[in-house]
């Protein structure tokens, strides 16, 4: 291959130059021609929430910068806009990064054989995980379902190798005069009236990915593994969208934290963050190799669960009107970030799944819509895990009582101040459950039931037992 031979590389959810596996193949074989595809035709069920297409626009915007307004963009088929591009630009080489979501790996494969077909040769890489989900398997090449036994294989396999950075000197993209459509005619952002509240809050994109993971190592590393369970700490990562949409890739990320922990002792912590890189890594095997997880019960005597359907109890929760402040705190997180705690995403999802009885499905798919870091392999295997209907799933028995959780990890409470102000001045001893306290009480600090804050929309221990024995009647029939 000659120094004049125009390689595409297609960017999905890779939108990084650094640690870019297929941009750098690229880059030894010529010049590169970088193409983004939205893909809304074979992507249908799965369209990107308006968090998600806030935090996309963001990033391929930051990405077209990095490459000096060389990517072009698209809408539509990316077989037949890949196939365009071949004939226009004589190309002989197209270079991707392995998705995992079955849609795309469907989509995906079909592409690479009907280009191969043409005489263009298809090569994809992995840029999204430390290992592969066929690598990461049992000695008879089945899946791992339980993590721990998934986590110690994983490690054993060593560290993922480093990265180098020496192609991106060499790197040409394609220039051309006739520039595609740019980003915002993507439409992206359409309607979508969280954009301020985004911005004020997150840089989408590489560069701000490498931001946030210097602001970790700086300071959250240091207290990670107790304080990664305090929601108002700072130690949790926030680098899920980072790592989501490709802007930072986990082996990066691996030997960041890795070597930064070696310099200053740390490694107890770092060894804990590794643990959760690995729990997304087992989240992308149980999604490769049980597809149907995102809409299907793994443990299938779920399917026989009483599940309601209390349109009102739904919408209390959505819109941070429960009564319990850890789990309205979260929801106005939420609404307001695009983020939610993890600690608080496991209490809220807790909450609609065991002690209001809505479907884990119902969550999942609010989640989707409203969180930056919406990933199809995490969301869905960790709502699944809360239900007790996953993998490795939490017990059924197992149901996190917002008021325990709240005294326990917010104490001071906090969390709960900073996002439900109007309880400022309520008591510590009333805070985390405003329901229990005497309204006279209540009142001498300003605050009245169901009208500065709402009333707890169901008892604890009653919904509590309603939900044991809905699991109960499963056990009775298997």
């Amino acid at each position: 291959m000659t120094s004049t031979t125009t390689s595409i590389v297609w960017f999905r959810q890779d939108l990084r130059l650094h640690d870019n596996p297929a941009l750098e193949f690229a880059s030894s074989v010529g010049k590169v021609l970088p193409i983004y595809i939205l893909d809304e035709k074979n992507g249908s069920d799965w369209r990107p929430g308006k968090a998600s297409r806030w935090w996309l626009n963001g990033s391929l915007q930051s990405l077209d910068r990095s490459m000096n307004g060389a990517l072009r963009v698209f809408r539509g088929d990316p077989l037949k806009i890949i196939e365009k591009l071949i004939t226009e630009y004589n190309i002989r080489n197209i270079f991707w990064n392995r998705c995992y979501e079955p849609w795309q790996a469907l989509r995906d494969k079909v592409i690479k054989s009907k280009v191969q077909k043409i005489g263009v040769n298809a090569r994809s890489f992995n840029g999204s995980l430390l290992y592969e989900p066929w690598e990461v398997v049992k000695s008879d090449g089945s899946p791992y379902k339980v993590f721990t036994p998934f986590y110690k294989q994983s490690r054993l396999r060593g560290a993922p190798k480093e990265a180098s950075t020496e192609y991106l000197r060499n790197l040409q993209f394609l220039s051309s005069s006739q520039k595609n459509t740019e980003v915002d005619s993507l439409n992206l952002l359409g309607e979508n009236d969280w954009s301020n509240k985004l911005a004020s809050r997150w840089i989408p994109g590489e560069t701000g990915g490498e931001q946030t993971l210097k602001l970790f190592l700086d300071g959250g590393i240091r207290h990670y593994k107790v304080g990664r369970d305090f929601p108002a700490t700072d130690a949790v990562s926030k680098l899920s969208p980072y790592l989501h949409f490709g802007e930072l890739s986990p082996n990066h990320v691996w030997h960041a934290v890795n070597n930064f922990a070696a310099l200053e002792n740390l490694e107890v912590q770092a060894e804990h963050f590794h643990r959760e890189l690995v729990w997304r890594e087992f989240s992308y095997s149980l999604l490769h190799h049980f597809p149907d997880l995102t809409s299907k019960n793994f443990n299938k005597r779920f399917d026989y669960f009483p599940w309601q359907r209390n349109t009102q109890l739904i919408e209390k929760w959505q819109d941070a009107e429960t009564g319990y402040p850890l789990i309205d705190a979260g929801m106005r997180e939420l609404a307001s970030t695009g983020y939610m705690h993890n600690r608080i995403r496991m209490v809220t999802a807790s909450f609609l799944v065991k002690n209001l009885l809505i479907d884990w499905r119902v969550g999942a798919e609010w989640f989707w819509e409203s969180l930056v870091d919406a990933d199809l392999a995490n969301n869905y295997c960790s709502w699944q895990w809360v239900a007790g209907s996953g993998a490795d799933a939490a017990p059924y028995f197992r149901i996190f009582n917002p008021v325990t959780q709240s005294k326990k990890f917010d104490p001071d409470a906090t969390y709960i101040k900073r996002w439900i102000p109007e309880l400022e001045k309520c008591p510590n001893k009333y805070i985390h459950d405003p329901s229990s306290a005497p309204g006279p009480e209540l009142r001498q600090f300003g605050i009245k039931l169901d009208q500065s804050y709402p009333s707890a929309i169901v008892d604890l221990k009653t919904t509590r037992q309603a939900a044991l024995s809905a699991y109960q009647s499963l056990r009775d029939k298997s």
